[in-house]
C-alpha cells in the first residue's frame, strides 16, 4: 500500500480535525457546569486544597477525550448500524424476525450494560449481608452473590427485550404510546405493595440503569430506522418512545422477581 503524499495527508488531517473539534467543544461545554460547581464549592464553601491536582486534571482531560470519542463513535457506527438493520428487516417483510431481532438487541445490549452490572453487583452484596448469618453458616455467600447478580441482570435484560418487542409492535400497529405507559405504571403501583422492601428500590433504579451508554443509541436508531421504512409512520412521532418502555418494564419485572423469588 502506497503511503499518502503530503497533500493527501494534510487534507486527511484537516478533515479529521474538523470532525473531532465540534464534538470536543461540545464535550467541554457539557462538562463546564459540573466543573464550575465543584470549583465554586471547593473554593468558597469547603475552602480546602485539592489532593492530587495533577491526577484530577489528567482524569478530566481523559473524560473529555473519552466522551468526545464516544459521541463520534455513535455518529459513525451505532446510529447508522441500528438504522440499517431496522431498514433491512423492514424490507424483508418478516414481522417474526423483526421481533426476534428487537428482543435480541434489547437483551444483548442490556446484559452488557456497565451501569447494570455495577448496580447488580452492589445489590447482590447488600442482599448477601441481609442473609449473612445463614449464608456464612453454609459457606454460600459468594455463590449467592454471583447467582443474585446474574439473575437480576438476566431479568432486567429480558424485560428490556420484551419492551423493544412491544415498542416495535407499537410502531407497526400505530398504538398510542401514552396508553402503554399509563398501563405500565398502573401495574408498577399495583405490584409495589406486594414486593419485599429490599427489592423495591432496586426495581425502580433498574429502570434507569438500563437506558445508558450502550442501550440508548441502538434502541433509538432501531425505532427511528423502523419508522422511516414504514409507510404512514412519522419518525418524530413514532420512532421515539422505545426508551420509555425500556425504562418501565424492568421495574415491573424486578418487582415480580422480588415477589416470586427474593
Amino acid at each position: 500500500m502506497d503511503s499518502m503524499n503530503p497533500a493527501e495527508l494534510w487534507t486527511w488531517s484537516r478533515r479529521f480535525g474538523q470532525a473531532f473539534s465540534r464534538p470536543l467543544l461540545g464535550s467541554v461545554r457539557d462538562l463546564l457546569p459540573i466543573i464550575a460547581t465543584v470549583a465554586v464549592f471547593q473554593l468558597f464553601v469547603f475552602q480546602q486544597p485539592l489532593d492530587n491536582v495533577a491526577a484530577l486534571l489528567l482524569g478530566l482531560v481523559l473524560v473529555v477525550l473519552g466522551l468526545t470519542c464516544f459521541v463520534i463513535g455513535l455518529d459513525m457506527a451505532l446510529f447508522p448500524l441500528g438504522e440499517q438493520l431496522a431498514r433491512d428487516l423492514a424490507k424483508k417483510g418478516s414481522v417474526f424476525w423483526l421481533l426476534i431481532f428487537a428482543f435480541s438487541l434489547g437483551f444483548g445490549t442490556t446484559f452488557a450494560e456497565p451501569a447494570l452490572i455495577a448496580v447488580a453487583d452492589e445489590a447482590a452484596k447488600l442482599a448477601a449481608l441481609d442473609r449473612i448469618d445463614s449464608l456464612a453458616a453454609e459457606g454460600q455467600e459468594t455463590v449467592f452473590r454471583d447467582r443474585y447478580s446474574l439473575v437480576l441482570r438476566t431479568v432486567v435484560a429480558i424485560s428490556v427485550g420484551a419492551a423493544l418487542v412491544i415498542g416495535v409492535l407499537r410502531i407497526l400497529r400505530g398504538w398510542p404510546i401514552q396508553y402503554l405507559i399509563l398501563l405500565g405504571y398502573l401495574l408498577v403501583i399495583a405490584l409495589t405493595p406486594f414486593a419485599p422492601n429490599s427489592i423495591v428500590g432496586i426495581a425502580y433504579d433498574s429502570g434507569g440503569v438500563t437506558t445508558s451508554t450502550i442501550t440508548v443509541p441502538l434502541t433509538t436508531a432501531l425505532g427511528v430506522g423502523l419508522a422511516n421504512c414504514i409507510k404512514g409512520r412519522n419518525p418524530l412521532f413514532d420512532g421515539f418512545g422505545l426508551i420509555a418502555l425500556a425504562s418501565l418494564l424492568p421495574i415491573v419485572f424486578v418487582l415480580m422477581m422480588g415477589i416470586l423469588w427474593v
